[in-house]
């Protein structure tokens, strides 16, 4: 098994169920490539500014700062990337609505420290981690430049999920941990499964007339 294959089986073990084959067909159809592209952008530029929020708010964790650094600087890298891809596609950056995904995860966060940290990174890692599920999904079936860039990203959106994943886990117990994981992998899951009325990265399966 080579290194992709093993990261990507870490990955599906890790989040509750694997990507219907309803959203990838979706996907992969050439009309929603510029909603792919656009919402994927946003996706990297939402994703860096939740590292620096978290920057922001914790300061004594000297850890946390030096993770979310690191994220937040790549986020941006991958952004300027895709829209880079965009420019070239001739896609315009018009403002999208976002999907129910990440609000609906984030619902779920106690309001108490330090479980709304311990709930926001485990957030943040099943964030990551269904991000490089649908890019290793989608990367295969792509064209080779915007494939290629896919597989590409598998490496590090994996780290940031282990990231956020090991955060989490120097904070809490693993009885309290395990409770919280349980908990928001049934949100993740109900939000993947479930039918959604638009179509965006991280959107459950939605029916789009040809």
């Amino acid at each position: 098994m080579n290194s992709a294959s093993t990261l990507i089986a870490g990955i599906q073990q890790f989040l509750p169920c694997p990507t219907p084959d309803a959203w990838v067909s979706v996907a992969l159809r050439p009309d929603q490539e510029p909603t792919l592209l656009i919402d994927h952008a946003n996706c990297e530029k939402k994703a860096a500014a939740t590292a620096l929020a978290l920057m922001h708010r914790y300061t004594d964790n000297p850890a946390l700062l030096n993770k979310m650094s690191r994220l937040a600087r790549e986020e941006l890298r991958h952004f300027e990337q895709v829209i880079k891809i965009m420019a070239a596609r001739d896609v315009p950056y018009k403002p999208l609505s976002a999907s129910r995904y990440a609000q609906g995860l984030h619902k779920g966060l106690r309001r108490q420290e330090p479980g709304r940290l311990i709930d926001t990174l485990i957030v943040g890692a099943l964030i990551e981690a269904r991000s490089c599920e649908r890019f290793a999904r989608l990367a295969p079936e792509l064209d080779k430049e915007l494939g290629d860039f896919y597989f590409s990203l598998l490496k590090s959106e994996a780290r940031h999920y282990t990231d956020y994943l090991r955060l989490a886990e120097s904070l809490t117990d693993g009885e309290d941990l395990a409770g919280r994981l349980e908990y928001f992998c049934g949100l993740e899951a109900e939000l993947v499964e479930s039918a959604d009325t638009v179509f965006r990265f991280h959107s459950g399966p939605v029916v789009i007339k040809h």
